[in-house]
């Protein structure tokens, strides 16, 4: 059987930037180990496959596997899916609500003149702030000194709004750039933390990056070792979150735009929206661009034959 795919690069307005998605469109009938193995096969950071909903009420399922294992949620992979289900309807629709381990993922259509362009999608879960590690440990991830770690804001701490991730912020762009990821330490992170995925950023944005509020960059487990990614919706959301909480701001929305994946040649734009009522942090978004790149058949069985 024929399954067709769309591949489309996210968080970006070009070909070849942002972070690239597979989106199986018909993985009806297909097992949880046939979808990881595509997923493999595509060897992306994220291919999502597309069911349809099982409330009738929501547009469809959507299930995310990396290359190592199926998530509950992520960032790109809703921007990107919402992106290549809007272009193929007949009329674009304003508004998808995806059904995802984590929970229903509203996702707004962006358009200019008509035309989809991208997707912003809202974060299932309310920020959680747990384990915080300190400046020298989050450093030694990133083969970097603790004096290049900034903790006057917070200190490097586990944040999720839907996945976790530790998010520390880099003293200078010049640290951000230099970092590499330092396997053994991360290895003792995990340990410790439970987690072994390192957002992290800096403030120190020079002029020719402007106007980005922030510029970071994000190291993972892949298939053979640490990987980066060049964009990460569900880390930045969390930051922005994290950001929000520790601001005095009582009521209102803080917006910022985010650079990623420019160090490893995939430069890529987040936006983000944290709103904000009593003090607290009310609901967060993520969106940007998107770009369609590739379209094809796979030909899979389905489990059942």
């Amino acid at each position: 059987m024929q399954r067709r795919y769309i591949t489309v690069d996210v968080f970006t307005d070009q070909a070849f930037g942002g972070n690239p998605l597979a989106v199986v469109l018909d993985a009806g009938g297909l097992s949880t180990a046939q979808m990881q193995a595509i997923a493999t096969e595509f060897n992306y950071s994220e291919t999502t496959f597309v069911l349809p909903p099982q409330d009738s009420a929501h547009d469809a399922q959507v299930r995310i596997f990396t290359v190592r294992s199926e998530i509950p949620f992520a960032g790109h992979p809703n921007v990107g899916t919402a992106f290549v289900l809007a272009t193929q309807a007949a009329k674009a629709p304003a508004r998808l609500v995806f059904e995802e381990k984590a929970g229903l993922v509203p996702v707004e259509i962006l358009t200019d003149g008509g035309r989809v362009i991208g997707a912003e999608l809202t974060a299932p879960e309310k920020l959680q702030r747990t384990n915080e590690v300190s400046a020298a440990e989050a450093a030694a991830c990133l083969s970097l000194s603790a004096s290049d770690v900034r903790t006057d804001r917070h200190a490097p701490q586990v944040v999720s709004v839907g996945l976790p991730f530790l998010a520390v912020e880099i003293a200078s762009r010049e640290a951000l750039k230099r970092a590499r990821p330092d396997a053994a330490a991360f290895d003792r992170a995990r340990a410790r933390i439970g987690r072994d995925v390192l957002y992290f950023y800096t403030r120190d944005v020079p002029a020719s990056e402007q106007p980005l509020d922030l510029q970071a960059r994000m190291f993972h487990p892949g298939a053979s070792g640490m990987s980066e990614d060049p964009a990460t919706g569900s880390a930045t959301a969390a930051t922005a979150a994290l950001l929000a909480d520790i601001d005095p701001l009582r009521d209102g929305e803080l917006r910022l735009r985010i650079g990623q994946g420019v160090d490893m040649g995939r430069p890529s734009l987040l936006l983000t929206r944290v709103r904000k009522q009593g003090g607290a942090v009310a609901s967060v978004h993520v969106g940007g661009g998107c770009v369609k790149m590739m379209e094809g058949a796979l030909n899979v069985r389905g489990a059942e034959g």
